[in-house]
């Protein structure tokens, strides 16, 4: 098959990294659902930009034996050679048709790093991140150094993608407010596997994940837009509904009332629609109006709202809510001038949040108590110390 200088001169080569996950695309899936090596090593040829030369290099073979295998005028069949090959293409040896111990082990390591994820995401819900993200930190690790050696199987980018926004949003637990940048940075790097995958509900899930933590992290123009580019990709009233709410603590924690009206309003027409979550459901709404009412200037309307009692639970909600809820009520009745109150409420908020291990949270507290309330603050400090302690150790 001849190549002339100009079409090579035409072809694109990415960056190793990124030619390397083009694995995971549904056209690299179809490829490989044929099992056709002269189909594969075309599409590798046109994703790394390679040659038919440069291709045999990397095989070992020569140009006019891989043009032959593309058109159709060789096979390989030796099993030896097959393997060679899936080698060099950093390639599940079952994708030409072998069988191999090394495939059984990848199988074994999805099948554990799917279950990981989940009892991880039960763990945080359950106010025990720490645990979570003592069991995601090996299997991402794992998973990166697998990405690093060059492999690319779908499952596997799948889960690594998976893993890092379940390790993000857990460290987004448990880190002091200066290090939850740290949070942010692994939720965005599952950005660059979604990209890959052209699947509306995992891009969703990922922009919504990772907008909370740049929110939380103080990047909130950027945690905006995410939110924001989330709920326009939602495929379904669910996605979007899960969406919402954390685009309404953004848009309240920027200042931008109308956005956090919508927002709200929003969520609110869908409760009846859709299944309630641990955010998806009255007494969250209730939290993130109060604190969103706050957030664009109307604390007299918090004020109010805060008079009638927060909604019965729907749904079971995360231990951590209602730390978060005690923390905004409390602020709510600092502003309306019942100090008793706001400090009883916020040493409770302190002792759940010193259980919890949630460091972020008892710095929300000593915001929130600030010199008014020195019995809640100072309480707010030392659990914070302690914690700090454990976590240096």
């Amino acid at each position: 098959m001849p190549e002339s200088g100009a079409d090579n001169a035409r072809m694109v080569r990415p960056s190793a990294r990124h030619a390397a996950w083009r694995w995971a695309t549904p056209e690299a899936q179809a490829v490989l659902a044929t099992r056709d090596l002269a189909a594969i090593l075309r599409f590798h040829r046109r994703v790394h930009g390679h040659s038919q030369t440069e291709t045999g290099d990397l095989i070992g073979y020569d140009k006019t034996y891989i043009s032959a295998i593309e058109l159709g005028k060789r096979r390989l069949t030796d099993v030896t050679a097959l393997r060679h090959v899936a080698d060099r293409l950093t390639l599940p040896p079952h994708v030409l048709g072998i069988t191999d111990p090394a495939d059984t082990d990848f199988r074994a390591l999805v099948q554990f790093g799917q279950s990981t994820v989940r009892l991880a995401e039960i763990a945080r819900q359950a106010g025990h991140a720490s645990e979570a993200v003592a069991e995601l930190w090996p299997l991402v690790a794992r998973l990166e150094a697998r990405a690093r050696d060059g492999h690319a199987e779908r499952e596997a980018l799948r889960l690594l993608a998976d893993a890092r926004l379940g390790l993000g949003t857990a460290l987004g637990n448990v880190l002091p407010e200066e290090r939850l940048s740290t949070a942010a940075h692994w939720t965005a790097k599952s950005l660059d596997v979604v990209a890959f995958f052209d699947d509306p509900v995992l891009t969703t899930t990922a922009l919504r994940m990772h907008g909370n933590e740049l929110r939380k992290a103080g990047l909130l123009g950027a945690a905006v837009h995410r939110l924001v580019r989330a709920a326009s990709l939602a495929p379904s009233l669910s996605s979007r509904a899960a969406v919402l709410p954390l685009l309404a603590r953004a848009a309240g924690a920027i200042g931008n009332a109308p956005l956090f009206d919508r927002a709200l309003h929003e969520t609110r027409t869908l409760l009846d629609e859709v299944d309630h979550t641990s955010l998806v459901n009255p007494t969250a709404l209730y939290e993130i109006e109060l604190r969103g009412l706050i957030g664009t200037g109307r604390t007299g309307a918090a004020i109010r709202r805060a008079e009638h009692a927060a909604p019965a639970a729907t749904t079971s909600v995360a231990p951590q809510w209602r730390v978060i809820e005690l923390i905004t009520t409390g602020r709510v009745r600092l502003l309306a001038g019942d100090e008793q109150g706001a400090t009883e409420l916020l040493v409770g908020a302190v002792r759940e949040a010193q259980s919890q291990r949630l460091p972020h949270q008892l710095q929300r507290v000593m915001r929130a108590a600030g010199e008014s309330l020195p019995v809640a603050r100072e309480a707010a400090v030392q659990a914070l110390a302690r914690l700090r302690g454990e976590m240096a150790a």
